[in-house]
């Protein structure tokens, strides 16, 4: 007889993370050295002299206007087909799909959720710092200027700065950020580079974004770049919280209750002192919490008990329903049963009643 096991999905997705190597020990999170705090500080003063160049409608606004006049995409568009193409690398929805089945899969055989947990905070940082200045500026793309020279601010627009190009910077820098090794990460950061670079300039070709639109963009994909290590005590904690609900699951589902099979019939017996007990089908008594219990007593027939109590209206108790352990059968399997009489109880109390109607006194009408 096979006594193999039975798990269930949960269990087979747990026993397969268990088999997977634990996560390699030269894997380093990045500290948030000196070096990167300068960097951190020189891009957010470009970033503050950018959003005031806009504001004070400065050269670089005079710079956004020739190049709209100008129309790359009239000049070349012989290109405009493949960078209709180039530019999705830029959106936020694909490149996140693609790049988090990346993760996701490192993160399954790294036995980490680190990679996963440092795009979804990457991400969320982006939403937050981008989103809210391209609500609060509300500057208009090329295609909707109204006053030529303009800035283009504060007229419900929400371009400034470029979405597709700082979502580039952080997608694909995020696998730099993330590399194993020091030549990956130096082969990685060039390759983010150059698609966050070929992006923006697709923006700018295509006239949905100003060329500061861009520059800002860039920008603001470096900071949240740079300032991630910052949050790798939080993406520690978190990782730390999901694994520690993980085994809770876990030890939920081993110390759960183990269906019982269906050869052992189990049959409810009501004890002496008046508890339900279960005892299986051969006889013997089960086991509870407090030991082996005592073996229910036996029913006593309906007219011994009325005659031990003297009562004629005694209850009669229904008999201790037994499960058998034999096969279910159906009716044309089944031995024919001749009846022999009634099957049902005789009524002890008739003679009684009978005695009573004849000693009642007539009376008359």
């Amino acid at each position: 007889m096979r006594t193999d096991q039975i798990l269930t999905r949960l269990e087979r997705v747990f026993a397969r993370l268990d088999r997977e190597p634990e996560r390699p020990a030269h894997l380093q999170t990045p500290q948030m050295s000196r070096h990167r705090v300068v960097l951190l500080g020189s891009t957010l003063a470009f970033y503050l002299a950018i959003v005031v160049a806009v504001l004070t409608t400065s050269w670089l606004v005079r710079l956004d206007w020739q190049v709209m006049f100008f129309r790359p995409y009239e000049q070349w568009p012989q290109i405009h087909a493949f960078l209709d193409y180039l530019v999705v690398l830029g959106q936020r929805g694909p490149t996140a799909v693609m790049v988090a089945a990346w993760l996701g899969w490192r993160s399954w055989r790294q036995h980490t959720l680190r990679p996963l947990i440092a795009l979804g905070v990457a991400l969320l940082l982006l939403n937050i710092t981008v989103g809210s200045v391209k609500l609060g500026l509300g500057r208009l793309g090329p295609h909707y200027a109204t006053q030529i020279g303009s800035a283009e601010l504060f007229a419900g627009g929400d371009i400034f700065p470029s979405g597709h190009t700082a979502n580039a910077v952080v997608t694909w820098g995020i696998l730099a950020y993330l590399a194993s090794t020091t030549v990956t990460r130096r082969v990685l950061s060039i390759l983010s580079a150059v698609v966050s670079l070929s992006v923006g300039a697709t923006t700018v070709y295509l006239g949905t974004h100003w060329v500061s639109d861009v520059l800002l963009g860039w920008t603001a994909g470096l900071l949240i770049m740079l300032a991630l290590p910052w949050f790798e005590p939080l993406i520690a904690a978190v990782e730390a919280r999901v694994f520690a609900l993980r085994e809770r699951l876990r030890r939920r589902l081993e110390t759960g209750t183990v269906p019982v099979p269906v050869a052992t019939a189990l049959t409810p017996l009501l004890s002496a002192g008046g508890k339900w007990q279960l005892r299986l089908a051969d006889g013997a008594p089960s086991t509870g919490p407090a030991g082996p219990q005592e073996p229910a007593a036996a029913p006593v027939p309906a007219a011994a008990q009325a005659a031990a109590t003297g009562s004629a209206h005694a209850p009669v108790p229904r008999p201790a329903a037994h499960i058998s352990g034999r096969p279910h059968l159906i009716r044309s399997e089944r031995t024919p049963v001749t009846p022999a009489g009634s099957r049902r109880p005789a009524h002890t109390e008739r003679p009684a009643t009978a005695a009573r109607a004849a000693a009642r006194p007539a009376t008359g009408g």
